[in-house]
C-alpha cells in the first residue's frame, strides 16, 4: 500500500451495549431474557478509529468522555491516542441497542457527555502541522451540539492547515426538517467529501432517487468534491465532480451485526483516498472492509473477500 496522507476523525465516542434478539417489544413492567450481549466502544468516530487501528493505519482521533468509570474505560480502549481528550463533568453517553430477529434495531441513548464537546477544547488537541495535507472525518454532527455550533471555526482551521474535510452527519434526532437541511447545506461548501447513507442522501437532497440526490449534493460541495451514498447490502454509489456516477456492489455475506457498518465503510474509503486510489477502488475498499466487519464475531477488519 502506498504511503498515506494523514488521517484523523473527530466526533462522538460513547459506550455501546448491544442486547438481543428481542421480539416482540416487551410490555411495560415485564422482563425479557435475551441470548446475546456485547459491551463495546462505540460512536461513529470510535468505530472508524477502531477500524484504522486494527489495520495498523496511523491516525488521530479527537473526542471527549464523561467523568466516570465508563469514561476511563473508553480512553483505555484508544491508548495513547486518547491522552489529549477532555474529561467532562458529566456521565459518559451510553447507547443501548436492542436487536430484533428481522435485523432491525432499536436504540436508547443517554445524553451524557457528547453535547459538551466544544471547539475550545478540541482546538488544543489538534496539531495542524501533523495533519497538514491530510483528511479529517467529521461525524456525529447531531450529537456534539457545542462543537456543531462552531463548525465554521473547525472548517476555518482545516482551510488554514490544508486539511480536507469529510463529513458524515448521521441522522438528525428531530428528522430532516427544513431547518436541519439548511444548516447542513451551509456546511457542504466547506467539505471535500460527503459520506451519507441512502436515506440521509435522499432526505438532504429532497428526492426519492438516490442517484439524483448524489448529483444535487455533489454540486454543493467544495470544488472537486465527491458525494458518496452507502447502500448497505447493495453496496455504494459515488459521484465526483468529473465523470458519471459509479455504483459498486457488495458481496453476499452472512450478517452478524451491522451496527457501525457505515463508520467502517468510511474508514476503508478514506484510507483508499489517502493512499491515492481512484474513486472506484476507494469505494470497493470501504465496501470490503464493512462487509468483513458485519459478518465476523469478534469483528475482523480486513480488505480480503469475506468468508
Amino acid at each position: 500500500m502506498r504511503a498515506s496522507r494523514p488521517l484523523a476523525v473527530v466526533g462522538n465516542v460513547n459506550v455501546d451495549l448491544i442486547l438481543g434478539p428481542c421480539a416482540p417489544w416487551p410490555e411495560p413492567g415485564t422482563e425479557v431474557m435475551v441470548e446475546h450481549d456485547d459491551l463495546r466502544v462505540g460512536g461513529a468516530a470510535g468505530n472508524t478509529a477502531l477500524a484504522w487501528a486494527a489495520l495498523g493505519q496511523p491516525h488521530q482521533i479527537f473526542a471527549n468522555v464523561g467523568r466516570d468509570a465508563f469514561g476511563a474505560w473508553l480512553k483505555d480502549g484508544f491508548g495513547e491516542r486518547a491522552n489529549g481528550w477532555i474529561t467532562e463533568d458529566a456521565s459518559t453517553t451510553l447507547s443501548v441497542g436492542i436487536t430484533h430477529p428481522n435485523g432491525e434495531r432499536t436504540f436508547l441513548t443517554t445524553t451524557g457527555h457528547l453535547p459538551r464537546l466544544s471547539w475550545a477544547s478540541l482546538e488544543g488537541m489538534m496539531d495542524g502541522e501533523a495533519l497538514s495535507g491530510g483528511l479529517l472525518l467529521v461525524c456525529g454532527s447531531f450529537l456534539t451540539n457545542s462543537l456543531t455550533g462552531d463548525y465554521g471555526k473547525l472548517f476555518d482551521w482545516a482551510d488554514r492547515h490544508e486539511v480536507e474535510i469529510a463529513l458524515d452527519t448521521g441522522w438528525p434526532l428531530e428528522g430532516w426538517t427544513r431547518e436541519v437541511r439548511e444548516m447542513v447545506r451551509a456546511w457542504l461548501p466547506r467539505c471535500r467529501y460527503l459520506l451519507l447513507n441512502e436515506v440521509e442522501t435522499r432526505s438532504l437532497a429532497e428526492t426519492e432517487n438516490v442517484g439524483e440526490g448524489l448529483d444535487r449534493l455533489q454540486t454543493q460541495l467544495k470544488l472537486g468534491g465527491t458525494a458518496v451514498a452507502k447502500l448497505g447490502a447493495n453496496g455504494a454509489m459515488a459521484k465526483a465532480a468529473e465523470g458519471e456516477p459509479i455504483r459498486r456492489p457488495a458481496p453476499k455475506v452472512s450478517v452478524i451485526d451491522t451496527i457501525g457498518a457505515g463508520d467502517v465503510f468510511n474508514a476503508g474509503f478514506l484510507l483508499g483516498i489517502a493512499t491515492g486510489q481512484d474513486l472506484a477502488r476507494a469505494v470497493d475498499g470501504g465496501i470490503a472492509l464493512a462487509s468483513r466487519a458485519v459478518s465476523t464475531a469478534p469483528r475482523r477488519y480486513e480488505f480480503g473477500e469475506p468468508q
